[in-house]
């Protein structure tokens, strides 16, 4: 009975936890350095709601299996986002020279990459992998330009970060205007 509570427990320990901000809660801001196409800039996410909403994801470690797949499907719908007023930023924990080279090869110079080595981006944002304090969650947020988040969706597997986002973003333009 002892090893099934333990291995029960060891059990949920390794699952991620799935509590990202809440739809309607107010985004923190953050500046950190960003990479977009192999050039490193200042990335501030005040200044890119100025020009819409904002797609903010985050992902484990660049050049990953599932981290590639991700930065591929993002790149590929950049041009979606754009046609809707949105923009796309990733985050993780990398430093920025392995994000500039990951900006050109895996988002193929379509959107920034940001660096989160001390994890004050992601811990602001619920988005620090349990049990791998070191990697965040694959946690995709979707930010209207006042700074509320519309959509938050959590999942290991990259397969539908890009659809579920796409569609939030296109919700959001379509929405009632007061």
């Amino acid at each position: 009975m002892k090893r099934l509570l333990m291995a029960l427990l060891l059990l949920l320990a390794a699952l991620p936890a799935s509590a990202e901000l809440a739809v309607g809660a107010v985004a923190p801001d953050f500046s950190t350095q960003a990479s977009l196409g192999g050039k490193v800039f200042d990335y501030s996410l005040a200044a890119a709601l100025k020009d819409g909403p904002v797609v903010l994801y985050f992902y484990p470690a660049a050049f990953t299996t599932g981290c590639t797949i991700e930065a591929h499907d993002f790149a590929a719908a950049v041009d979606k986002f754009k046609a809707l007023g949105a923009t796309v930023i990733g985050v993780s924990h990398d430093d920025i020279e392995t994000l500039k080279r990951f900006s050109v090869s895996e988002c193929r110079s379509k959107f920034p990459v940001a660096a989160d080595a001390d994890q004050r981006i992601m811990k602001a944002y619920d988005a620090v992998l349990l049990g791998r304090s070191g990697y965040a969650k694959r946690t995709s947020y979707v930010i209207a330009p006042d700074g509320r988040i519309v959509y938050s969706y959590t999942a290991m597997n990259p397969d539908q970060h890009v659809a579920n986002t796409l569609a939030a973003v296109r919700n959001w333009v379509a929405r009632p205007k007061p």
